[in-house]
């Protein structure tokens, strides 16, 4: 099934973007139907499509001879219906000018973590940033929290959902579910108009431009990963990657981190990278024993199918397996847990980050100025209230 995606979630008339179909020879029907008529689709006709609705496309439309679909495989990246007439047209792609940053995260402490991150983010450039999270698993108060956050700072964001297909291997544990819409998703999840899209972990604080990922060739590639530091060496019995079934999978390879990696989805989806993940993990989570670490596990095994870009070792810096000297070099630093020490998080960040206090202060503020505001409203309604009940006793 696919997925129809409002470009914000609060916007009635807002453009809809048509996720690829799962089902691949469907994919195929309407695509040869679509080139043999294709031209474009203006966006007051693409919002107002009668078969797309908020967040979901109806099955039963899926044989609508009208039905407009992207060619998600292509590398022109048209907009196309059969019922109109004229020349394709280029999306705005080329106006695109923004680093698009994808993150997950649930529970209080991680969307604390969350907020930092993003503050860190936008310290290190210029160049405008849109923020992409899970809407499943955002509480309330954050909710709340990110249109001040953007208000203050200057930046978009936008909250995207996919309902897990009915025929993929269902997960039962949270945390796995989110590892599994880290990976498994990628090229439904966004707008055909993203070039790139990078993920950032929520836990991690940014020290450098995010733009040079933007602007990073991938060499062909679908996406480019972090390989895991080596050079901390009294952690080289926790390296599982050495040994065993890794060592003979890898054929002399990185294994990488899922913490930070940069997605091409142009490519991404040209060379249908999303159904070959998909398919794998079909095969391999029917095994529990199987992708205990799937976000990683999985393009990690995937990597002669699916070609991992290494990034370079300076994108993420991990005090659990990266020695201290290499520190200073970081453009990121991530919180990994360290199975020696089991540190908790929020103190590691405190200790390891030195410039994490001062950016917590600095959200806290704009917290206690929220709350102040509410205040204020509620305060004034109360007032309004009472005027209301006194004139009726007159």
């Amino acid at each position: 099934m696919s997925l129809c995606l409002s470009s914000t979630d609060n916007q009635e008339n807002a453009p809809c973007w048509l996720a690829t179909l799962d089902n691949r020879a469907a994919t195929r029907r309407y695509s040869a139907r679509i080139s043999r008529r294709g031209t474009s689709l203006s966006q007051r006709e693409e919002a107002s499509c009668p078969v797309w609705g908020k967040g979901r496309l109806h099955e039963d439309k899926l044989d609508n001879p009208n039905l407009a679909l992207p060619l998600v495989s292509l590398d022109s990246m048209y907009l196309v219906s059969p019922a109109l007439s004229g020349a394709p047209v280029k999306t705005k792609t080329d106006k695109e000018q923004k680093i698009n940053i994808f993150s997950v995260a649930s529970g209080h402490l991680y969307e604390r973590f969350l907020r930092i991150m993003m503050l860190s983010v936008l310290k290190h450039t210029n160049t405008p940033v849109k923020f992409w999270f899970l809407k499943n698993y955002l509480s309330p108060t954050l909710k709340d929290y990110l249109p001040h956050m953007a208000q203050e700072y200057g930046f978009e964001y936008e909250l995207v959902q996919y309902k897990w297909p009915r025929w993929l291997h269902q997960q039962r544990e949270k945390q796995r579910i989110i590892w599994g819409y880290k990976i498994l998703f990628l090229d439904v999840l966004f707008p055909l108009d993203v070039k790139k899209i990078i993920f950032v972990d929520a836990d991690q604080v940014v020290r450098a431009d995010m733009k040079e990922l933007v602007d990073l060739d991938l060499g062909g590639a679908p996406y480019g990963y972090t390989p895991f530091c080596e050079s901390r060496t009294e952690m080289e019995g926790f390296r599982f990657w050495k040994t065993g079934y890794w060592r003979n999978h890898l054929q002399g390879r990185r294994y990488h981190i899922s913490a930070l990696y940069v997605v091409d989805l142009r490519r991404f989806r040209r060379i249908a990278a999303g159904d070959r993940l998909r398919g794998q993990y079909q095969a391999l989570s029917q095994d529990p024993n199987s992708l205990s670490n799937l976000d990683q596990d999985l393009p990690n095994n995937m990597i002669h199918q699916v070609a991992i870009k290494s990034l370079p070792q300076e994108w993420l810096w991990c005090e659990t397996w990266c020695d201290n000297d290499s520190k200073r070099l970081a453009k990121t630093i991530d919180l990994c847990n360290n199975p020696l020490t089991k540190e908790a998080k929020l103190t590691a960040a405190m200790r390891i980050v030195e410039e994490w206090k001062d950016y917590d202060a600095e959200l806290k503020r704009i917290q206690k100025k929220m709350d102040d505001s509410q205040a204020e409203d509620i305060s004034e309604v109360h007032q309004h209230t009472h005027t209301i009940d006194s004139h009726s006793e007159l």
